[in-house]
């Protein structure tokens, strides 16, 4: 019976898989409802089987088998002003990002885990945008990228101390499609490709209520078949670049550390992550820096219910690059590399929200049966960087300029409980 509610599980897991947009970077503050309604703190606190993809050492806190899974409505809001053009809206508003996670006591010492994860992603749809002569505007362009990640947990403790690991396979799709200077379409149709890495985390229990956690998430290796140089070929073309990107987009290795205090029915938590986008194939081409991200949470509980607020504050990822020497191509003179940089990170790959406050809770049915909700918000966030705003494609002058796009979010995540002792 289990078997067959696990395959139920992971086939509604993928059905459900749309367009992706993110918060810390491209990647989601927290995987599983109970964490996102703490800010994205879960590196020091238990939630079981939902903490299978966050500290996976957590995962020891079942007392049999214990099952999570639901989804989160994502409603993202990004408006950008490309130079001259008229502000437009993405239509790219309103996704679906599913989450499932199991997880299994063996005897006192060993724990296994298994889920499958809606993780990371970003888009925009600016196909409805208008274009006036010699104005670059939108550019009719439409970004895609998806992540999901399918992993398997195998946790150890004794004691106070506990330390997993779980491998992990990566699915990823990316399609870049917009109309160049030229008015002609650029684009290859989508690409897909898989991915493997490893999430380590342990955790260590005091004596006085407080537990220390630490995680390290490997990079993953994703190869999108002539996405990045399709994108990017028009402008060596024109000679803004001097060569096309390759078509590596790497997932970015993450390390933190979390600190969790419980005392009576008060549960506080605070992590900090590093995300080293810099150091990921394809970011660090276009100049994304490493981000901080911290994470606070806080819990009460009562018999039947629970109740959770948090608040997550990122660095901004996106650098704007300057004109003159190319990123991708340190010690080469293409002019304006640097703003035709912007206009990619800022119009098809708009990673910019940095503070998210969170609420949620949990209501108890009995032992076996507990829902919980969530309700993430994003304020909005304008980053302006100057952009390439024009190009005349008869004698090849350029025309550049200050360029923004203002980024709100909302979601609302719902997942279902069934622990069996």
């Amino acid at each position: 019976m289990k078997v067959q509610t696990l395959t139920k599980l992971v086939t509604l897991s993928l059905v459900a898989a749309t367009t992706l947009h993110a918060t810390n970077g491209d990647t989601l503050i927290g995987v599983g409802v109970k964490v996102r309604s703490m800010g994205g703190a879960g590196i020091a606190v238990s939630h079981c089987a939902e903490s299978t993809l966050i500290n996976p050492a957590l995962i020891t806190c079942t007392r049999g088998t214990s099952v999570s899974f639901g989804g989160t409505i994502f409603m993202p809001t990004i408006e950008a002003t490309m130079g001259r053009a008229a502000s437009i809206e993405s239509d790219a508003d309103l996704n679906v990002i599913p989450s499932v996670s199991i997880s299994q006591k063996i005897n006192e010492n060993w724990y296994v885990g298994i889920g499958m994860w809606g993780t990371a992603g970003m888009g925009v749809d600016y196909r409805d945008a208008k274009r006036t002569p010699m104005d670059s505007g939108n550019m009719h362009m439409v970004t895609n990228l998806q992540l999901m990640s399918f992993g398997a947990t195998l946790a150890y403790t004794k004691n106070n101390f506990g330390v997993a690991v779980t491998p992990l396979l990566q699915y990823g799709s990316l399609d870049i499609n917009y109309n160049g200077f030229d008015g002609k379409n650029v684009g290859a149709g989508l690409a897909q490709d898989l991915g493997f890495g490893v999430n380590i985390g342990a955790y260590y229990d005091l004596d006085n209520g407080v537990t220390l956690g630490a995680i390290y998430k490997s990079k993953i290796e994703m190869n999108y078949s002539n996405q990045l140089s399709t994108a990017t070929q028009p402008f060596v073309d024109f000679g803004i670049f001097p060569g096309a990107m390759k078509d590596t987009l790497e997932q970015p290795a993450e390390i933190g550390i979390g600190i969790g205090y419980t005392r009576g029915s008060h549960t506080f938590a605070l992590d900090y992550k590093n995300i080293k986008w810099s150091d990921a194939k394809g970011y660090k081409d276009f100049g994304w820096e490493d981000q901080d991200v911290v994470a606070v949470g806080y819990e009460y509980a009562q018999e039947k219910w629970k109740f959770r607020v948090g608040y997550n504050h990122a660095t901004h990822p996106l650098k704007e690059a300057q004109s003159g020497p190319s990123v991708i191509h340190p010690g080469s003179y293409a002019q304006s590399g640097g703003n035709a940089l912007n206009l990619f990170n800022l119009l098809g790959f708009p990673a910019t929200a940095e503070e998210h406050y969170t609420l949620g809770g949990t209501y108890i049915f009995s032992k076996n049966f507990s829902v919980d909700l969530a309700y993430v918000y994003a304020p909005k966030t304008t980053t302006t960087m100057s952009t390439i705003v024009g190009l005349n494609p008869q004698n090849g002058d350029i025309y550049t300029g200050p360029s923004s796009v203002d980024h709100t979010e909302s979601s609302v995540s719902f997942q279902l409980n069934y622990r069996f002792f």
